[in-house]
């Protein structure tokens, strides 16, 4: 990507769009397209389609989506389907209408099977039966990184797609039912500490295996692809390792400094088993993660307390 292109980051005020943002900035990039959504309707086909044609963006990072954890996935699963579709295919199309030179589309690690082979090569897509918590939103984000592929067979564009593990970090949402288990058990704990509450309920049995990823180190992987990939397999991002609920439940304790005791909710779901993506390809490409769950967890957590009063929907 040129220095003086310009960069249209769909989701900017996000998790994934901000740390885009940050990253692009460090490198140079000072073109950068911002739209709210007060300010541009995703889901609005002839507000997208104007849009492109008034600043004719080079170059597209498609991270807008509309995301939850488990209980928000199993309660509004239409809302997920359409928002999500609507999202990805007002942006790709006019992305080919317009001529973009590139586009990389954020899709998400939840659209594999729930039961595979582990680590989850990129080739597992579409072999076997969906988790059925997250049905909807993994269907949309399919659909979003199917469309590129057609999109690139049919019309020879050059869009990639990129299928990171769980995300976290600094900015993320901390609802309290609303939240991905990071920033959701952050809160949870925190306020247990601050009420000297003598336990903290966690969903599940806590055997669920997890991979967790800094939105930085998603955010410098994207980058590099964009600038060394092109094709029409969608490319895993993940940390490489994974840990159990309930290890990440005593690491949050840890880091947050809660003394009570961890207890857990049985009769709540798991959701699948075990999530770790194989991400070879992309650890082949010469790209790794740079940041440790620890270190990131903490620096969340600093995040979380500061800026916590914009938190307590």
């Amino acid at each position: 990507m040129e220095k003086e292109a310009k960069i249209y980051v769909a989701g900017h005020t996000g998790l994934v769009g901000s740390a885009i943002v940050r990253k692009l900035e460090k490198e140079g990039y000072h073109n950068i397209i911002k739209r709210t959504h007060k300010e541009l309707d995703l889901t609005c086909q002839s507000e997208v389609q104007k849009f492109f044609k008034k600043e004719k963006p080079d170059y597209v990072f498609l991270a807008a989506a509309k995301v939850g954890g488990i209980h928000a996935n199993e309660t509004a699963p239409a809302e997920f389907m359409y928002l999500n579709l609507a999202m990805e295919t007002n942006v790709i199309h006019t992305a080919y209408e317009m001529q973009v030179k590139k586009l990389l589309f954020m899709g998400s690690g939840c659209i594999y099977p729930r039961i595979v082979p582990q680590p989850i090569k990129e080739e597992y897509l579409l072999t076997a039966p969906l988790e059925k918590t997250n049905e909807a939103y993994a269907i949309a984000k399919i659909a979003g990184l199917k469309m590129c592929e057609f999109y690139n067979r049919q019309y020879g564009t050059d869009y990639i797609s990129v299928m990171p593990c769980n995300l976290y970090g600094p900015g993320d949402n901390y609802h309290p039912q609303h939240s991905h288990v990071i920033p959701g058990l952050l809160r949870k704990f925190h306020e247990a500490k601050e009420k000297k509450d003598k336990t903290v309920t966690m969903w599940g049995t806590g055997t669920a295996l997890r991979e967790f990823l800094h939105i930085d180190d998603v955010a410098d992987a994207s980058y590099f692809l964009m600038q060394n990939y092109s094709g029409n397999e969608c490319v895993n991002i993940g940390y490489g390792k994974d840990i159990t609920m309930k290890e990440l439940g005593e690491l949050i304790k840890e880091i947050v400094g809660f003394e009570g005791e961890i207890v857990y909710d049985t009769s709540m779901p798991d959701g699948t088993p075990r999530k770790l993506l194989d991400s070879s390809k992309l650890f082949e490409m010469g790209w790794s993660p740079s940041i440790k769950l620890k270190e990131g967890l903490a620096q969340t957590y600093e995040d979380y307390k500061v800026n916590r009063n914009k938190y307590r929907g």
